[in-house]
């Protein structure tokens, strides 16, 4: 149920976040641009400001404008992020007066809005997609710290490992049938999720955890990067030119690998989930080992389906939110688990870690659902329909709860490495039971 001090506690906990990432770093990071692929730090908590003003002060609040002169300053269609350091933007200080103005203007909003009376207020559909909003954009951030030169400045405690020590080249055999994909009912999901429609998904063989380094690594040793017959077209063409040789943030040192994160080198951990390798490798990793990326719908099967009731929950292991015991979530450390952390996450097929962790990559490209409509805005997912973007499912450690479920879209260009992106692998099952 979607109740006032729901909505109060995701927004608290989005600006938090965004108040950790930005006054962790000196005026000077904050305005500087730590990569082509990325804004400026700064630029980000502007925008989250202005759309926070936007949807909830102008549009469901109705009151006039805190700052209606930067609104194309802050529009992330009309200046590309490679562009946005030459933009007369507000300093740090401006920024963070003008995200606190708008966020005391949203309380009172809050505080006498009924929450109904139309499509962007029922349920307090705008408060949760602002607050979503702001969380992916606070990943987005993390992304840039990792991408920032420098001393560490993030701290968050280890990652636990509830779950001992797991046989990780497994796999769970999906029945072949039909599930509801999608949704109709969550109240906060977003358009790209609806609407809820039946898919009838033949038998598969799914990994039962993302790939590890460890699994990664054999690859690697064993000439992944360099044997053509493993990449696709694409695939090779971009290796080539990028000249990849591993996952980015690795470097050998002569006689191991060690990986970057987040300002600390450490060695690579073996049986972590690989992270930060784009579509194209994950894709020549599956052909190595005889399998192949899943589509979108048997992740999602995968995930939500459950084989007792046949019908499909909220999580993989439920429809109660996600908690520290059953996903890696929300920045509370700063790296995927290790695989088998979170045995009481599993899915009801026994499919392990798919909330959380790192990104999955799905060989699906990004399309909207049958009775697909755009809402609130087209910008949101329309405009990106068709084009050069394959689907990753289930969310990072860098993803919060109110942005990740079973339902959940994200999409990106299949070289991107520098989001929190993994994977696992699927395969054809002809004439085997689950």
């Amino acid at each position: 149920m979607v109740t006032r001090a729901l909505i109060e506690s995701v927004l608290t906990r989005a600006r938090e976040r965004s108040r950790l990432l930005t006054d962790s770093v000196d005026d000077g990071d904050l305005v500087a641009q730590h990569s082509p692929l990325m804004s400026p730090l700064v630029w980000d908590l502007a925008h989250i400001g202005n759309q926070e003003e936007l949807w909830l002060v102008r549009d469901v609040g109705g009151r006039e404008p805190v700052r209606v002169d930067i609104d194309a300053l802050y529009d992330a269609f009309e200046h590309p992020r490679s562009t946005r350091p030459q933009l007369p933007l507000m300093d740090p200080a401006q920024a963070r007066a003008y995200v606190r103005t708008v966020r005391e203007k949203v309380w009172d909003v809050l505080d006498g809005h009924p929450l109904a009376g139309s499509p962007l207020a029922e349920n307090g559909f705008a408060f949760g997609m602002i607050a979503q909003h702001e969380q992916q954009h606070d990943e987005t951030m993390l992304a840039t710290h990792q991408l920032r030169s420098g001393d560490a400045v993030l701290v968050a405690p280890e990652t636990p490992d509830l779950g001992g020590t797991p046989e990780i080249d497994t796999e769970v055999v999906v029945p072949g049938g039909e599930f509801v994909m999608g949704t109709s009912v969550e109240p906060w999901a977003l358009d790209n999720e609806r609407p809820a429609h039946a898919v009838d998904v033949p038998s598969f063989g799914i990994d039962t955890f993302p790939v590890t380094n460890e699994r990664y690594l054999a690859f690697m040793d064993d000439g992944g990067y360099e044997r053509r017959e493993l990449w696709s077209e694409r695939g090779w063409s971009h290796r080539r030119e990028a000249e990849l040789a591993a996952p980015q943030f690795w470097e050998w040192d002569g006689k191991s690998w060690w990986r970057r994160r987040f300002g600390t080198m450490e060695p690579v951990r073996l049986r972590e989930p690989v992270v930060h390798v784009s579509y194209f490798e994950a894709e020549a990793f599956a052909r190595w080992a005889g399998k192949r990326l899943p589509t979108e719908s048997e992740w999602e099967k995968a995930a939500r389906w459950d084989p007792r009731s046949g019908r499909s929950r909220r999580y993989p292991w439920g429809d109660e939110d996600p908690d520290d015991t059953r996903a890696n979530l929300g920045q509370r450390h700063l790296g995927p688990a290790v695989a088998g952390a979170y045995p009481a996450g599993a899915s009801g097929l026994g499919v392990h870690q798919l909330i959380g962790d790192v990104w999955e990559w799905t060989s699906s490209d990004f399309l909207p659902y049958p009775g697909f409509s755009a809402f609130p805005y087209r910008e949101y997912s329309d405009v990106f329909f068709g084009g050069d973007y394959k689907v990753l499912r289930g969310g990072s450690f860098g993803t919060d709860a109110v942005a990740c479920r079973g339902t959940f879209r994200n999409w990106d260009h299949p070289i991107r490495r520098q989001i929190f992106s993994g994977f696992r692998c699927a395969r054809d099952v002809q004439g085997e039971q689950a």
